[in-house]
C-alpha cells in the first residue's frame, strides 16, 4: 500500500459542513493526515458551497469563509492538492467502458483516474456508486 489516502469531495465536504459522520471523518483525517485531494475536489468543493448557498442551507458568509479555510488548508499542506492529469478525459473514457455495468458519474470517473495516478490504494467516499467503482478497480474504500 502507498499510504496515500485520496479524498473524493463527497467525503472531504464533512470535514467543512456538519452533517452526517462529520465528526467520523474529523478523527480520520487527524489520524491519517494529510490526506490527498485534486485541483477537481477544489472545482467541486466551490460548486458544492455554492449549492448549499442557493439551497439556504448556510449562508454567503459560511460559505466565503469555509472556502477560504479549505484554500488555507492546501496552502498550509494539511490536504495535499494534486494537478490534474494529463489524459484525464481519455482515462475516465476508459474507466466508464471497462466499469460499464456501475453507472460511474463523469466527475467519480475523473477522481478514479486522478487516485491511480497518484498511486494510492485507498479512496475515501460517501458515495456509493463511487464506492463499488473504487472497488471494481481494486482499491480499498472507507465510506463515510
Amino acid at each position: 500500500m502507498s499510504g496515500v489516502v485520496y479524498f473524493d469531495t463527497s467525503a472531504l465536504a464533512k470535514w467543512y459542513i456538519n452533517e452526517s459522520r462529520s465528526e467520523d471523518v474529523e478523527k480520520y483525517i487527524q489520524q491519517h493526515g494529510p490526506v490527498a485531494v485534486s485541483d477537481l475536489t477544489v472545482v467541486e468543493m466551490r460548486c458544492l458551497l455554492a449549492r448549499r448557498r442557493r439551497e439556504k442551507s448556510i449562508t454567503s458568509v459560511i460559505e466565503a469563509e469555509i472556502f477560504v479555510t479549505f484554500q488555507e488548508d492546501i496552502r498550509r499542506r494539511f490536504l495535499i492538492c494534486h494537478p490534474l492529469p494529463v489524459g484525464l478525459a481519455m482515462g475516465a473514457i476508459n474507466i466508464m467502458s471497462f466499469l460499464a455495468d456501475i453507472p460511474v458519474r463523469t466527475l467519480d470517473a475523473m477522481h478514479l483516474v486522478i487516485a491511480k495516478e497518484i498511486g494510492t490504494d485507498l479512496l475515501v467516499t460517501s458515495d456509493r456508486i463511487m464506492a463499488n467503482a473504487a472497488d471494481a478497480l481494486s482499491l480499498t474504500v472507507v465510506r463515510f
